[in-house]
């Protein structure tokens, strides 16, 4: 004999209509390998008429579901022990998952932004009323890389994660890169394909990116992590020029988020366009796919790669924290372990000025003598090492573009030096900086 959950689903949009039919789907499977069957017994919409009407023309698993606009009632009612949460959004799912960690519910999501804001408050919550709250579909899609933090990882200590975690931006830098194609006509092409939305700022900005860094981060470093400490750069302001020149270089431009932890216990943390050498697996990862490299000391280097969005992906990681609540898995995990927000300390973020790191450094410069001289003194006084020069023939002392990598150095010195370097009558300002990632030593050693 099974056992019979109630579950509430609150939205019915991409993601959603993907929970619908893999519970629907699978519905003998799940019963057969868990023992556990899972009652859909309210789909919390905001349109009543129009998903019903939907639903009536649907064949197969989504016709006759069970509509309501009345989230609060679904969340009240006594047979429903999961809440499931994929409206989206702050307000009001902020007050429907707190309400239902009330009455002791479990509560899963997908909400990575709520997470972010509201995460130390909702977990406490949850504690207190011995309830959890799963988030797999939060962070990477399909990828199951909060299972593996939480979990298959927890034999390590993680020293840094590395990951490409926003598929619009990604599918973007691929068409850039691939095509020699601008910002704006990339982005005009995601967006008719459905990879970015019609406002795209928290995808392009990296917000969206440093939101997952943030809970990602706080698992992997026991640390209480808020999204405003992560020093952030969007990829509005990239020119197809630096991604050619990157290239050119060996290197592939791709938007990372960053956290590592230094010998001192404080955390760098940063999201930023990165030139990724092209031996480094992040550098083969295109389109819409998701990728995070996670550094432990005793397993070394493990990759984490799939699709990081998407109907299917992301329904994939709800049921799945689905079946795990199910079974009693995560409810018993999250009240032993102490790696959430709740339980942990506010993290020591280290100050982007005092990060060490190579560059990319692009100038606009007249190819007049004595100018290489100038910039090399520059950089010189404040400790800034050149590593390469890349610089185009003479065009008759007009502005040319000279490329310069550098050997490590520390942030605020080469903010400083390229301060001096802008008010040289021989730089056409603003000079570029970009970041240079090294590649982990077992990929440079194969």
């Amino acid at each position: 004999m099974s056992d019979r959950v109630g579950i509430a689903l609150l939205g019915y949009g991409t993601v959603g209509k993907g929970v619908v039919q893999i519970l629907r789907d699978q519905a003998a499977r799940f019963e057969q390998r868990t023992g556990v069957t899972f009652d859909l017994r309210h789909v919390v919409v905001r349109d009543l008429q129009k998903h019903r009407s939907e639903s009536e023309k649907a064949e197969g698993v989504h016709r006759g579901l069970p509509f309501t606009t009345d989230a609060q009632a679904a969340i009240n009612d006594p047979d429903v022990k999961i809440v499931v949460e994929v409206m989206g959004g702050i307000d009001p799912a902020a007050k429907y998952l707190a309400d239902a960690l009330k009455l002791g519910k479990h509560v899963i999501t997908a909400n990575k932004s709520l997470l972010a804001e509201k995460g130390p408050a909702l977990f406490a919550t949850a504690r207190t009323h011995h309830a959890c709250i799963a988030f797999e579909a939060s962070c990477g899609g399909g990828i199951p890389i909060v299972e593996s933090l939480t979990r298959g990882l927890l034999a390590n200590r993680i020293d840094a994660l590395v990951g490409i975690v926003n598929g619009t931006c990604n599918a973007i830098l691929t068409r850039m890169t691939k095509n020699g194609w601008t910002y704006a006509q990339a982005l005009a092409e995601a967006q008719s394909l459905g990879f970015a939305e019609a406002d795209p700022t928290l995808d392009v900005s990296g917000a969206d990116a440093a939101q997952k860094l943030a809970l990602l981060a706080g698992l992997a470093f026991d640390a209480r992590i808020n999204p405003r400490d992560i020093h952030l750069e969007g990829i509005t302001t990239l020119e197809p020029l630096d991604i050619k020149f990157a290239g050119e270089l060996g290197y592939v431009v791709k938007l990372l988020a960053i956290g590592e932890r230094t010998t001192e216990g404080k955390l760098v943390l940063r999201v930023h366009p990165t030139l990724v050498h092209h031996t480094d697996v992040l550098a083969e990862v295109s389109g819409g796919f998701n990728a995070i490299s996670v550094y432990g000391n005793a397993l070394g280097h493990a990759l984490f790669y799939g699709r990081g969005a998407g109907s299917m992906p992301t329904a994939s990681a709800v049921v799945s924290d689905l079946l795990s609540v199910g079974i009693g898995a995560a409810p018993a995990a999250f009240a032993k372990l102490r790696i959430y927000p709740d339980c942990v300390e506010q993290a020591m973020v280290e100050p982007i000025g005092d990060l060490r790191s190579r560059y990319y450094l692009r100038l606009l410069a007249r190819d007049v003598p004595g100018t290489i001289a100038q910039i090399s003194n520059c950089l010189g006084r404040h400790g800034i090492s050149i590593s390469a020069i890349l610089q185009r023939e003479d065009n008759g002392g007009k502005f040319v573009p000279i490329v310069i990598t550098t050997h490590i150095a520390i942030e605020g010195n080469v903010a400083a030096a390229l301060a001096e370097i802008d008010q040289l009558a021989c730089i056409q300002p603003a000079t570029v900086k970009l970041r240079i990632i090294d590649q982990p030593r077992e990929f440079a050693e194969s």
